[in-house]
């Protein structure tokens, strides 16, 4: 791994995104679909914090984080597409989950959400060169 400005900081993001994959898939066997679906948007969110911050790119939101992450990894080809799709899917389903009011994560979204959160947490250890 590659790290040198924020090293602490990328590995703690990258514990965090698999404790939080972890936490989700709790919450989905529990039955809690809206806040298993909510919490798998975190590893994505955490392992894309780790991709900036490897690059010496710092981000306070979660909009500049997502933004940055098209930017810098998406748009110059180091990350796929797909990938970047699927983290806006992410929050919004979350927003689905923490602010829904009367709509509700259908259990298979909460299922496929941990399934791509996994993927793309997978992905940005790749680009890192992180062992698994």
């Amino acid at each position: 791994m590659n790290l040198p400005l924020f090293e602490p900081e990328v590995a703690a993001n990258l514990e965090r995104a698999e404790e939080s994959i972890r936490a989700a898939q709790l919450l989905n066997e529990a039955g809690h679909w809206d806040f298993a679906a909510a919490r798998a948007y975190y590893p994505s969110f955490y392992a894309a914090t780790a991709a900036l911050l490897s690059e010496g790119r710092e981000y306070q939101k979660h909009s500049g984080v997502i933004a940055a992450l098209h930017k810098f990894l998406v748009k110059t080809g180091k990350l796929d597409k797909e990938h970047g799709k699927n983290l806006n899917w992410l929050f919004e389903l979350r927003s689905i989950g923490d602010y829904g009011d009367t709509r509700h994560v259908p259990q298979g979204d909460a299922a496929r959400a941990i399934a791509v959160a996994q993927a793309f947490v997978a992905a940005i250890k790749k680009l890192l060169a992180c062992p698994e």
